[in-house]
């Protein structure tokens, strides 16, 4: 819950959602959208009117822009982000491209709202391509481990996992306050000799550039198993990778609740241990329903993304949204932006063609 405070911050933050795609239909964004309004936090919301209801929120806090055509489910969606110019995704990166709204909130696919967001917002400059990161809640108290990319990049080269681990870095500085944060490649092993090819040039790269980075500490390979152990502060993969390691993490988390509330209702014995350990239960279940997070970070654009599950309810779109509006108060682009620019981890632009000294021949650089 926001405070007064962060309420009346957040009037001033306008938040651009796409209620296009989700599972459960535009209706449940658009109650999301609701339900952050009550926290003070405007939004406008794209999207099919006749299918959104009743919204109950504060007068002007939830403007509706009738955007019924969406490329959610389309497969190819950089062909129909640049076709399809009034596809709901599509209108609402533009209103982020041109300041009308602060941040980008998508309910439908990843794909889409990544196409829609480098035509449009584009990418930040010095960045080879975005990545979606998501700090990993960790039982206990401890802090968050933060995972990326989680499904922007299926396809990487060494340099894109590279500028990932210091975007990550950053992200996890900036916004989780950890000071030169552990970096770690997902492997099959610990060793520097195990992984796939990209992942052995990454590491050589990655030992090579945090050796002399106040913003990387980087501790080498670890394995699936030990991710939320604490090993490593930022998890580093491709987007292939990163998306199969969370779903199955999440995977695992929801089987272990529901396992436990079978038991606690299996019999009278599990009812009473259950009735105990209820609040216990509810509170360990916050820390780690991915709802209650609010999706992931998209980083890389001029302006801030936030990507939640298009299988989220209500409360999990209303999170996103929030989520999306600290993100804007605290300057997540901007500080962590900065960060890989002090730590050298920004792309050099390609320097400009000699001028020959004969003024009607100039030499093209090489590709």
């Amino acid at each position: 819950m926001a405070s007064p405070d962060d309420g009346a911050a957040d009037r001033r933050i306008i938040i651009a959602v796409d209620a296009n795609g989700a599972d459960l239909g535009p209706a449940e964004v658009a109650a999301g959208a609701a339900i952050a309004a009550r926290q003070g936090v405007r939004t406008l919301l794209f999207g099919p009117a006749e299918k959104f209801g009743e919204i109950d929120a504060p007068d002007g806090l939830v403007e509706i822009v009738d955007a019924p055509v969406s490329i959610a489910k389309v497969p190819d969606p950089v062909a129909a982000a640049r076709s399809t110019k009034n596809a709901s995704i599509v209108l609402a990166a533009k209103a982020v491209a041109d300041g009308r709204a602060d941040a980008l909130v998508s309910g439908g696919s990843t794909g889409a709202a990544l196409a829609a967001g480098l035509l449009n917002v584009r990418r930040a400059q010095g960045i080879y391509r975005p990545a979606l990161a998501i700090p990993l809640p960790v039982p206990g108290g401890r802090q968050p481990v933060t995972l990326l990319d989680v499904g922007a990049n299926a396809e990487v080269r060494p340099e894109h996992l590279v500028q990932f681990a210091f975007m990550g870095a950053a992200l996890a500085s900036t916004v989780l306050g950890i000071q030169r944060p552990r970096v770690a490649l997902l492997s099959n092993g610990t060793e520097a000799i195990k992984g796939t090819p990209l992942v052995q040039e990454t590491h050589k790269l990655l030992q090579e550039r945090a050796a002399s980075s106040p913003l990387v500490d980087f501790v080498g390979n670890t394995e699936g198993n030990v991710v939320m152990d604490g090993v490593a502060d930022v998890v580093v993969a491709d987007g292939f990778t990163g998306n199969v390691a969370l779903k199955l993490i999440e995977g695992v988390s929801s089987a272990t609740l529901r396992s436990i509330r079978e038991a606690a209702l299996g019999s009278t014995r599990g009812k009473l241990g259950g009735l105990l350990l209820r609040a216990d239960l509810q509170a360990l279940r916050a820390e780690i329903d991915p709802e209650v997070q609010g999706g992931a970070y998209l980083l890389g654009l001029r302006k801030l993304g936030v990507v939640p599950h298009g299988r989220f309810t209500r409360i999990g779109f209303s999170q996103a949204i929030l989520l999306a509006a600290r993100g804007v108060r605290n300057d997540v682009v901007g500080r962590t932006h900065a960060a890989l620019e002090e730590a050298g981890a920004l792309r050099t632009p390609p320097a400009p063609a000699p001028i020959a000294s004969d003024s009607s021949t100039t030499v093209q650089p090489e590709p």
